[in-house]
């Protein structure tokens, strides 16, 4: 960013520590490193593999090169992936203070930044380099250094026309320059060369940040610095309409396992896609790396601590042992297809020690487990039509994806959860509102609230879900909570009473925003923090970024 008045005259060098950086160095020899890229890869980040590279957003002033490189950066550690933005302003108060705005400075400023940068990716990180870098023969000079060194380098074009650039003006830098109080200002006095064959163009002029992170994560993925399964999409497991016929139709054919009322409601759990990146009920290495791990492996590090799993009984696992596939019945009606089929020894003690801690039957949560089947099946699921409970509730229960479409329609440029199993009360009340005035303090415009009650199997003594539900409403239309920013929908899940081993899972599934999630903020039954931050198992569901509230 450029700030001073006098910035084109060029400073005289003097023979102080603090220019020493510009003396010419000598008798130096390049040093090897022991460590090669690939292991380095394997232990940077969460997901295995070398990601190094350089991604360099150039641009005018007021363009949106730092609104979209913190974003970038905030949405790749989100899904594990090891990255640092270099941004004009913050270099200039440390690495390069001693440099101005003359074309001689200018040139320095951004070899020293395409050393540093190279430095970052060489070290595995995808490094964001957010730089006017005005003059393209140094932007070139920046790509020819890191394709001497084998490492990726991606040009960005953040294009906005200089009228919405002058009208941002965060800093009024445009009011100074026009007023001849900065002089050397880039498209104002001092040319800005545009590039000519970028990776990459963003017109945030008339994309949003979130538009323009897509298109970046696009491209890193075209480009395998990103792999795929790191932005899951929302993975329904319903049949698609034109093959629903057929699958209704070999339902009929297949041997039938009965499922009860919790059973179905983890169906629809996974059928909406709240369980994403799950196929269907969890194979034995998936139910394995969940107990011990509290998160899948496979493909990178999920988070995912509770086991989605049917259990079933010794029978019906000798019965049904080496079919291909087997029908779900609930209540008399097949609503599901279990492919692929792997049986496994439900190990309860285990399961129990490793969820809650404890095995103690008094639990009722652990009640159920201890009184089900011996076996467990995992396989792929297909289910054969949209979960209606028909309780006069249904209104509420919104997919994710139609959550998603229901935030794009408010025009949301924030979302926080708060999920919770009880009434609310004026402590809940409490933190919402404190979170929305935050979020709105912090410069969002249109925060929106994802008021979350669980839906599924509660204990007994629990408040009934359709008492909960009135309850909601009044708090909307009393205004306690702002009905025009708040949407309420039901969570299908049971309530497991698992403590700090389910809030993980909680939080990993709510929920697939199309907007900025602002972190998650829990009611628990018991006295542990309610607030869950940096919420990465949100953003891997929803493609977006967390923050903390």
């Amino acid at each position: 960013m450029e700030t001073h008045g006098n910035s084109n005259k060029k400073q005289k060098l003097s023979n102080t520590i603090e220019n020493w950086g510009m003396q010419r160095a000598t008798n130096v020899t390049y040093q090897a490193h022991h460590v090669s890229r690939n292991k380095r890869g394997q232990v940077v980040g969460t997901r295995g593999g070398f990601r190094g590279c350089t991604v360099w957003l150039t641009g005018l002033s007021g363009a949106g090169k730092t609104t979209v490189s913190m974003a970038l950066e905030e949405y790749l550690v989100c899904h594990g992936i090891p990255c640092y933005t270099l941004d004009g302003d913050n270099i200039r108060q440390g690495l390069n203070k001693n440099l101005g705005f003359s074309p001689e400075d200018r040139e320095e400023n951004i070899r020293r930044i395409t050393e540093v940068a190279r430095l970052f990716a060489d070290a595995g990180l995808v490094c964001i380099a957010s730089f006017i870098s005005p003059y393209s023969r140094d932007r070139l000079n920046a790509r020819k250094i890191h394709e001497a060194a084998g490492l990726p380098f991606f040009e960005v074009f953040v294009d906005a026309p200089l009228d919405v650039c002058e009208q941002r003006d965060v800093k009024g830098l445009y009011k100074k320059a026009r007023a001849g109080e900065i002089r050397g200002f880039t498209g104002i006095d001092s040319e800005y060369e545009k590039p000519e064959a970028p990776e990459l163009v963003l017109k945030t002029d008339s994309c949003n940040v979130n538009e323009c992170i897509q298109q970046l994560v696009d491209l890193l993925q075209e480009r395998d610095i990103v792999p795929v399964d790191a932005s899951y999409e929302v993975k329904e497991l319903y049949v698609q309409e034109n093959k629903l016929d057929l699958a209704k139709a070999d339902a009929e054919t297949l041997p039938a396992v009965q499922i009860g009322k919790l059973d179905m409601q983890w169906v629809q759990v996974l059928a909406e896609g709240w369980a994403t990146p799950l196929n269907g009920f969890m194979r034995e290495r998936e139910y394995l790396q969940c107990l011990h791990f509290d998160c899948l492996l496979d493909g990178g590090v999920i988070n995912l601590s509770v086991p989605v799993v049917l259990p079933v009984s010794t029978a019906d696992k000798e019965r049904l042992d080496g079919v291909t596939a087997m029908a779900l019945v609930y209540e008399g009606r097949r609503v599901a297809i279990l492919r692929n089929p792997e049986f496994y020894e439900h190990r309860k003690e285990e399961r129990c020690a490793r969820q809650w801690g404890t095995t103690c039957k008094d639990h009722p949560y652990i009640k159920m487990v201890m009184e089900s089947g011996d076996w467990l099946v995992g396989g792929d699921l297909q289910v054969l039509d949209r979960i209606y409970w028909s309780d006069g509730l249904d209104q509420y229960r919104l997919t994710p994806n139609e959550l998603k479409q229901k935030f794009k329609e408010m025009n949301a440029d924030a979302v926080f959860a708060f999920q919770l199993r009880n009434p609310v009360h004026n402590g809940h009340a409490l933190l919402m509102q404190d979170t929305h005035k935050r979020l709105i303090e912090r410069g969002y415009r249109r925060p929106v609230l994802l008021l979350h009650p669980l839906g599924g199997w509660t204990k007994d003594d629990d408040v009934p879900l359709p008492w909960r539900m009135k309850q909601h409403a009044a708090v909307l239309e009393e205004r306690v909570l702002d009905p025009d920013s708040t949407i309420v929908a039901i969570f299908p899940s049971p309530m497991m009473y698992a403590g700090p081993t389910e809030r993980p899972v909680r939080c990993c599934v709510t929920p697939p925003f199309a907007a900025h999630t602002a972190g998650c903020v829990f009611e628990k039954h018991t006295d542990e923090r309610n607030i869950a931050k940096e919420s990465s198992g949100m953003a891997r569901l929803c493609g977006f970024m967390t923050e903390n509230v």
